[in-house]
Order: structure tokens, then sequence, then C-alpha cells
């Protein structure tokens, strides 16, 4: 088995799994990057700037590919997988009634059943290298509260939440440490997508008139890296998530008052 640590990263080729490759393969760990997105693939590996890169284009939503994924860049990691990171997700915003099936369906399989499915493949390998391999889920702020304008994909990342609480507890005596990251909103492309088909309006320009903060990638990724070496179960990130997990503990009522009074419906 090599000594180089290695990582799998799913949605490695943009956004938050980009910056967590970047972070974590200029501190020489083999780096793996999982995506459907080839092209952007290669533009973190060339980023990244060593040899220490694989590339697997895959869905996270078919279960054997996840094998197939994980066997092929253990192979050339030499034998070894010290994380994987549940990383791939999608966005889905707006009213509930709004969302199409198609929507709801797609953002559940990806955001919800891609990690279940990412958990179940990356068991074996992590096991190899235990104790102090890691399954890194990447939750959301929106795991900490529901969202109102984002039930669907609130929901998702409150399964998110229960899977790493679950497996932390499951995984507990192989010596498999379960973490997640709870960022907030945070600068990558997604934040210029539409929120769901029936509207033109971003998601960017709906944080900025909320007055919620944007934090930089680099921090999520710091996070990470972060999570992965040390004993907190749940690491938010940014100060939207930091002060809604502190008001959902501390201060529920008034969440939920400030809540009801200030977000209007991403779609209205």
């Amino acid at each position: 088995m090599s000594t180089r640590k290695a990582i799998f990263i799913t949605g490695g080729a943009s956004g938050i799994g980009r910056a967590i490759a970047l972070h974590f393969g200029k501190r020489d760990w083999f780096v793996g990057l999982g995506d459907l997105d080839e092209h952007n693939m290669w533009v973190t590996r060339d980023l990244i700037g060593h040899g220490f890169v694989y590339q697997h284009t895959f869905d996270v939503r078919d279960r054997a590919a996840w094998d197939k994924a994980l066997d092929s860049f253990a192979t050339a990691a030499g034998g070894r997988i010290d994380v994987v990171a549940n990383n791939a997700g999608i966005p889905l915003g707006g009213a509930l009634i709004e969302n199409s099936e198609e929507e709801i369906t797609r953002c559940l399989d990806i955001n919800l059943k891609g990690v279940l499915f990412g958990a179940q493949a990356a068991y074996p390998h992590l096991q190899k290298t235990a104790p102090g391999s890691c399954l890194l889920n990447t939750a959301s702020a929106a795991g900490i509260y529901g969202t109102p304008g984002a039930s669907v994909y609130s929901a998702t990342k409150f399964g998110v939440r229960a899977i790493t609480e679950s497996l932390d507890g499951e995984w507990a005596a192989d010596g498999i440490k379960v973490r997640s990251i709870m960022p907030g909103f945070i600068e990558t492309p997604l934040l210029d997508h539409s929120p769901n088909a029936k509207t033109n309006e971003d998601i960017r320009t709906r944080v900025k008139e909320a007055g919620l903060e944007i934090t930089p990638v680099e921090d999520v990724a710091q996070a990470a890296w972060d999570a992965v070496h040390g004993e907190k179960l749940h690491t938010t990130v940014g100060q939207t998530a930091k002060k809604l997990a502190f008001g959902a503990r501390w201060m529920p009522g008034r969440v939920r008052k400030q809540t009801r009074a200030s977000i209007r419906p991403m779609g209205k």
C-alpha cells in the first residue's frame, strides 16, 4: 500500500469540490475527482499541478458506478483511499408548489441517494485505512434550519446531516470518522444559476437582497481539512451558518420569527 494519502471527491469539477481538491492536492495528497463534467475535471487537474490526480466520469445516482469509480481510484492511488468526500449536489429553490416532479426527484436522487450510495461504496475502502480514515459529507446551513423557498433542498441536507450522525455511530467501532461540513452561501458558480425552471432570477440576487454573507470557497476547503483531521462532527462554514446554528439551538423562536418575516419564497 502506498504511503501517500488519498482522497476521492465527487463534484470535483468545480465549486466546493474543486476547492477541496486543490487544498488537499497542495498538501501532497493523491486526489481523485468524480463528476459528470469531464472538461472541468481536467481544469481542476491542471490547477492542482502535479501528477497525483485521477479523474473518473460517473453519476452518483448509479450505485454500481460508485464501486467502479472507487475501485479504479484505489488502484491508481496505490491501494488506498483515506477520505471519500460526498460533495456532489445540486440546488433547488422556489416554492414547493412550483417545483416539478422531475426537479424534486433529481434533487433527492443526487443530494440524498448519491450520498447513501457513496457511503456504501466507500466503507470497505475506508475500513482498510482505518483508524483515521474519513467519510466527509457536504451538508449545508439548510440542514440546520429549514429554508423557505428551498424545502426540497433543505430536506436533502437535513438527510445528509442525519446520515452523518447515523454513520458516526455505526462506523465508530471500525475507526472510521464520519464528518459533515455545513456551509452557508458560498462563492461558487451555483450562485449564478436559477433556483428552478420557473424563474429567471439567480440565487446570487436573492442572497444579496436578503443581506446574507457570501463566503469564499477557500474557507470551505479549509473547513473540510479541519473536519477530516479533527473530532467535530459537524463543521459550520461562514457567519450565516454559524449564526443560524447558534440561533436554532438557543433561540429557536426568534429564528422562526425572523425566517417567516424576512424570506420570501424563491421564484416569487
